[in-house]
């Protein structure tokens, strides 16, 4: 059997110490391909370090963050008036209504995002291996055109790596996991990978992951699995308990389940009965 890569990223890193000690042991084990970082976390720069002892080949990137219970690094007076990020379901209803795609809307936007990938080099030394979005809010029109504006700007062509959630509908309506949700999704990301090709960012070439953080995770990773091209992408949340997590992120129990089943003794057989190796 020919074996395919995929790459497996946990996101949300230093959200939460619970967060950070899961996706550490994980990387230190050989279980994940990478992870991306929560820099407007409080917790970001101690937790950056931890991240230079993770093994040769283990991708860390900028997860953007622009929603959740965290303040952006900058002022943002008319998206963030209450200095918190606004929730998802308004980020939707300002992008598709077109409020980010000009003024002060834009401005605040484009520094946001300026900040974050300055307080990951400066706490890295270097670029991140990878761009993507908390809750997918880098395909949004409005954000989307700045990031990849930023992305061009900064770094070397090819050198950075963007997120594209875009699948085939063939491909969800086969798996079968939270299928409104996904297409909704991969309808989102509908032309970023072209976008991204016309200024040589690479994308990855799949994207599974999505699910209700409800249900069993070994047989729903054995679908995300089934499938996934060579340079695709699985999204994973661990985490360790702690006592800090409940209170920034709704998503608990999920977490836990998926942490005792990526660092137990099935995934190895999994990725292997799956003709897949991490990349």
């Amino acid at each position: 059997m020919t074996l395919r890569p995929i790459r497996v990223i946990a996101d949300d890193y230093a959200l939460s110490p619970g967060v950070s000690d899961g996706i550490l042991d994980l990387a230190r084990a050989g279980r994940l391909s990478g992870t991306g970082a929560m820099v407007p976390s409080p917790r970001w720069k101690a937790d950056a370090v931890r991240l230079l002892d993770t093994p040769d080949g283990f991708a860390t990137g900028l997860h953007l963050t622009l929603t959740g219970a965290l303040s952006p690094l900058g002022p943002m007076p008319s998206l963030c008036p209450g200095g918190r990020f606004p929730t998802l379901s308004r980020w939707l209803a300002l992008s598709h209504a077109g409020l980010l795609s000009s003024g002060a809307a834009k401005a605040e936007l484009a520094a946001e995002i300026g900040r974050q990938l300055d307080a990951f080099e400066d706490a890295m030394g270097r670029a991140p291996h990878f761009v993507d979005g908390h809750q997918h809010l880098h395909l949004l029109p409005g954000i989307r055109p700045l990031l990849l504006d930023a992305i061009t700007r900064r770094y070397a062509p090819g050198t950075v790596w963007l997120r594209d959630c875009a699948e085939p509908a063939g491909r969800i309506l086969h798996r079968g996991v939270t299928v409104g949700k996904a297409l909704f999704i991969a309808a989102l990301a509908r032309g970023l990978a072209a976008q991204a090709a016309a200024r040589a960012i690479p994308t990855n070439r799949g994207f599974a992951g999505i699910y209700g953080f409800i249900g069993d995770f070994p047989a729903l990773m054995a679908r995300f699995l089934d499938g996934s091209p060579a340079g695709g992408v699985i999204m994973v949340h661990p985490a360790r308990r702690d006592t800090e997590l409940a209170s920034l992120d709704p998503v608990v129990g999920a977490r836990l389940a998926e942490m005792d089943y990526l660092a137990g003794p099935t995934w190895p057989d999994a990725l292997s009965h799956a003709g897949i190796f991490l990349g």
